[in-house]
């Protein structure tokens, strides 16, 4: 009886766990600062509190997190306590919510299911408190909680999370409208969970999820348009519902209805999906399992983990539709490298295959085998990857032995989406499933197609029909004479799979709607972990006899040793004694490449997996820099430069290096974890000269490129010591932050937008910064968001880049101008602002220049006034001959009289049904005025002003009138500043006399108005006050 009790009570108050579990580091650390919080706080009045815990932040940065954690807990675990446990939080936070957000995304990302009801209730609800105050970085932890929504899932807590974020969404949409990333990524995550919710008891919610999307596609569509391809796809699974029908209609028949820059479905049809997008409908415990069984688990051995997979998420009818998330994930995100390909890891093509055979809905499957086919029917060589169309032929080329009629069902498929995808854009599809086939025979993915095209296998109508639609791909190869080197990955990958295919499905039937009794298989419990047990990884010890015969007796003995010894701590000690053998003064450095190649092939397994522990604390970053491979770099920073042992050990990296390039970043990584270490960064820079490659530059480069290929975690926290170590190799141009924003996620964006803030990563300079975002407008669009919200972290004038704007054109570079115009707006503007905006070639399809004028003359009336006289009468006086511009980059300026006055008609049309008296300014007035009399002497430019923008110096002529009435005899004024500013109220004769004085200065005689009046409003003639 007394036992039971204890069994059974729970460990922590955060995450569920069982007797056997360990406490969760995380968890204990948390509970530990909500303890401090609580000794500090006890039984003191609020006041008390607060003063209380204001002194302790106050003791240095270790407090401040520990209070801060203890506040953040406390409102994760105690409801009643939450509200004011927060504005405690806000009050004493120093960071910016930073160390909070952080956390939030941490608990997102691994322990989000392990949650107790309350701490995730309460987890929302600081999410949406967070929100609410408008914190920096929040937006990134919406789309981290956007990605928990499962698809495919209506259990309860799926069902309350959807609500729940939904609802912040439309509670704060004014807040969401400000990050175009946000929207475009709840509305695919809507678009997508619409499709789930068709029951009776969820239609109030699909309903919601139906308004938020018509609402934010109808109002923001070209924030929309960055989703890409897959955009159309979501589109098209719920068109069928009345109001997205209307949306879908005008889509494909109407698209300016949606937006003035929106050409058409083409548009978006031709745009490939950024992985960010396809990677956020899948759960990162989904994504985790994915991930690992497409690096780490056998092909032959997957049934245990398919079978896991298959319980935990595909086991349930609505859970069909999760197939295709899948499928886009795997074609669009998952690419492994060459050395995986050529491996015996679980191909791609089986994964997809197991898909499409264990599918018992027809819909499902249709809707499947069109996401494995999606990329290929716009596919564009130049644009589009390899890796995205290859899954589906080798689903195709790999199945026709064992499973024929998966085979005959996808190439069915193939030839009958062509006509029936969208009936008037059948030439684009053929075309482009025909650059898909072409792209794949040269890229030696298959030799030739005729063998799967015309396989007895097939039947004759298929046959036929594939006959029919590719007849070019259809002829018998030519004579066997072209067996080339690059067919190596398939031909491996055919004489290793050989034996297994006849099982690469599990053995099911090759249908999509029978009976799949293996599917049923019992499944793993739910805190399955795929950290699979290492022996089945384990390869047999190489053969390092040619190696070892090089060496002296001694050494051979100590490289044996380490080779039987399977016990770190062991292995570390005669790695040390190899190390003292290396820096003893009679070691033979010809021994150099054979030691090397040892070492690298007994470390294999050392350069494999994680780097970087999951929980960063002092105490497993000094446990992860405790590998053998370690004891090297350890000896190297106990060196004093002027020791003769350090360019040895230097000369065996380098060795070591050509043999396993990895060790460049496991390098860069010990220096910064090992505390041993601090501020050794500079052995880095020796060993990058001490190398084959003898630049620091290329070497950097070359390694950081191999870590973000390997571990992008390990990438982000490097990247801050990276650029404050080697600022000249790092930010004089964009090489280094393409690899960082090509693969980050949005929780890894906003860690690297906290550092900035903070002080800890600068990653752009005032020197360089304009030339790194003009590389960046040939990125990825996603590359080029994450790049422009790295750079609003800087603190950087934004007059340092506005030149940028002579580069950027409507069409090609709307990621740019977007982030550009959101930022101008709250810019008051200069000179060179208005200057760079005015001289934009004027298109009736780009507003930018209109949009941001309104914003400004709404705002900054006077002074944009002011400027834009300015650069009238500079202009006018100078229309042929123009100078250079201040700014470096600005040449590429054409600022022209007639542009100006285009892009002041613009924005006098858009200004014509507001209150808006920006056209009744004395400033714009007089420049007008200046402008059409000089315009009256040339007699090429009359034609301009009376046509083109009549209606802009009609403005002029009635302000001339209102000021000539009166005192008629005062047309020739007393030479003034032509600066002069416009007074608070009625003295304009004076302003008037200014302007007209400026002008006989610059001219010879000052003309009178043209004779040609036109009568004004009232609102117009009453403008001089």
């Amino acid at each position: 009886m007394e036992t039971a009790p204890a069994k059974a009570k729970p460990q922590g108050r955060l995450l569920v766990s069982t007797p056997l579990d360990a406490k969760d580091e995380l968890e204990e650390r948390l509970e530990r600062c909500a303890g401090i919080v609580q000794s500090l706080t006890n039984g003191m009045s609020e006041r008390e509190a607060n003063d209380a815990l204001t002194a302790n932040v106050c003791k240095g940065p270790q407090q401040h997190e520990e209070v801060c954690l203890g506040l953040f807990t406390l409102v994760l675990t105690e409801a009643t306590q939450a509200q004011r446990c927060y504005r405690d939080l806000t009050l004493l936070n120093r960071d910016g919510m930073s160390v909070i957000l952080v956390k939030i995304n941490q608990i997102l990302m691994e322990k989000f299911l392990k949650l107790h009801d309350v701490p995730r209730t309460q987890l929302v609800w600081l999410v949406r408190e967070l929100v609410k105050s408008g914190v920096i970085g929040a937006d990134g932890v919406v789309m981290t909680l956007l990605k928990q929504i499962a698809g495919g899932d209506i259990s309860s807590k799926n069902m309350w999370l959807a609500e729940n974020v939904l609802d912040i969404l439309l509670d704060q949409k004014e807040w969401v409208l400000k990050s175009g990333m946000l929207i475009a990524m709840s509305v695919y995550t809507y678009l997508r969970l619409i499709v789930d919710h068709g029951t009776p008891n969820l239609l109030p919610l699909r309903q919601k999820e139906v308004d938020f999307c018509i609402s934010m596609l109808r109002e923001k569509f070209i924030e929309c348009v960055i989703i890409g391809r897959d955009l159309v796809r979501l589109l098209q699974y719920v068109a069928r519902i009345p109001e997205m029908e209307l949306l879908w209609r005008d889509l494909l028949h109407n698209p300016q209805v949606l937006s003035p820059q929106f050409t058409g479905v083409l548009q978006l049809l031709t745009a490939r999906t950024s992985r960010k997008f396809l990677a956020c409908r899948l759960t990162p415990d989904m994504e985790t399992k994915l991930l690992f069984m497409t690096s780490r688990v056998r092909f032959g051995q997957q049934k245990r983990y398919q079978d896991w997979f298959q319980k935990q998420y595909l086991s349930t009818a609505e859970s069909q539709s999760l197939r295709c998330d899948l499928i886009r994930y795997i074609c669009g995100v998952v690419h492994p490298s060459n050395e995986v390909l050529s491996s015996d890891i679980l191909p791609r093509w089986a994964i997809i295959g197991w898909l499409l055979t264990t599918c018992t809905s027809n819909v499902a499957a249709s809707n499947a085998k069109l996401a494995l086919f999606y990329d290929w029917l716009f596919f564009n060589p130049e644009k589009d990857s390899i890796m995205n169309i290859e899954p589906a032929i080798l689903v195709m080329h790999h199945s026709m032995k064992p499973h024929p009629a998966i085979t005959a069902t996808l190439l069915d498929f193939m030839c009958r989406i062509i006509p029936h995808f969208f009936p008037p854009l059948e030439s684009q599809v053929r075309q482009g499933v025909c650059n898909s086939l072409t792209f794949i025979m040269e890229k030696r993915v298959l030799a030739h197609l005729a063998p799967l095209f015309d396989n007895p296998k097939l039947d004759r109508e298929l046959r036929s029909m594939l006959r029919e639609r590719f007849p070019e791909f259809c002829s018998a190869p030519s004579p066997p004479t072209e067996v080339k080197m690059e067919e190596n990955v398939s031909l491996e990958m055919d004489n290793h799979v050989l034996d297994k295919e006849e099982g690469c499905y599990d053995n099911t039937e090759a249908a999509f709607s029978d009976d799949e009794e293996e599917i049923n298989n019992k499944g793993k419990k739910r805190e399955f972990r795929f950290h699979p047990i290492k022996e089945a990884v384990m390869e047999e010890p190489a053969d390092m006899t040619p190696w070892l015969d090089q060496l002296d007796e001694t050494m051979k003995e100590k490289v044996l040793q380490l080779q039987k010894s399977s016990d770190t701590e062991a292995q570390c000690e005669v790695m040390q004694e190899i190390v003292e053998l290396i820096l003893e003064e009679d070691f033979d450095t010809e021994q150099m490449s054979a030691l090397a190649s040892c070492l690298a092939e007994l470390f294999k397994d050392h350069f494999r997996g994680d780097v970087l522990p999951e929980e960063i604390t002092e105490e497993s970053l000094e446990e992860s820099v405790c590998k053998p491979v370690c004891l090297i770099f350890r000896n190297l920073v106990t060196m004093q430069e002027d020791n003769s042992g350090l360019s040895v050990l230097l000369e065996m990296l380098a060795e070591l290096y050509q043999k396993q390039p990895k060790i460049g970043y496991h390098l860069l990584y010990y220096l910064k974890a090992s505390k041993a270490a601090n501020g050794k960064m500079v052995l880095y820079e020796m060993f990058a000269q001490a190398t084959a490659l003898g630049d620091l530059h290329t070497c950097l480069m070359m390694d950081m490129k191999a870590c973000q290929e390997d571990d992008i975690r390990l990438l982000c926290y490097l990247t801050p010591s990276i650029y404050s170590e080697f600022p000249d190799q790092t930010l004089r141009s964009g090489e280094l932050l393409n690899m960082i924003v090509a693969v980050i996620d949005s929780t890894q964006l906003q860690e690297l937008m906290c550092h900035v803030m903070m002080g800890n990563l600068v990653m752009f300079r005032k020197d360089s910064v304009l030339n790194i975002l003009i590389q960046s407008l040939d990125w990825e669009t996603f590359e080029q968001y994450s790049t422009w919200q790295l750079f609003l972290a800087h603190s950087i004038p934004l007059e340092t880049i506005i030149p940028i704007l002579q580069h950027l054109k409507y069409k090609e570079h709307p990621e740019a101008l977007s982030c550009l115009l959101l930022q101008l707006r709250r810019e008051k503007p200069s000179e060179e602002m208005v200057k760079m905006v005015l001289s934009r070639p004027c298109h009736p399809e780009d507003h930018f220049t209109t949009s941001i004028l309104r914003h400004w003359a709404s705002k900054y009336d006077d002074t944009l006034g002011e400027h834009i006289k300015a650069q009238l009468i500079k202009n006018n006086n100078q229309p042929r001959k123009r100078q250079s511009l201040r700014s470096s980059s600005s040449k590429l300026a054409q600022l022209t009289l007639e542009q100006i006055l285009e892009h002041m008609d613009n924005l006098r049309l858009s200004l014509s049904n507001t209150k808006n008296n920006f056209f009744s300014q004395t400033p714009i007035l007089q420049a007008l005025q200046h402008v059409q009399a000089s315009c009256d002497e040339a007699h090429k430019m009359r034609r301009i002003t009376s046509c083109r923008f009549s209606d802009l110096f009609a403005l002029a002529e009635e302000y001339e009138e209102s000021q000539s009435k009166p005192p008629k005899s005062r047309r020739k004024a007393p030479a003034s500043s032509p600066r002069s500013r416009k007074g608070p109220a009625p003295p304009t004769n004076n302003e008037e006399e200014s302007a007209s004085s400026s002008a006989s200065e610059e001219e010879d005689s000052k003309p009178k108005a043209p004779k040609r009046k036109r009568k004004g409003s009232s609102a117009v003639g009453s403008d001089s006050d």
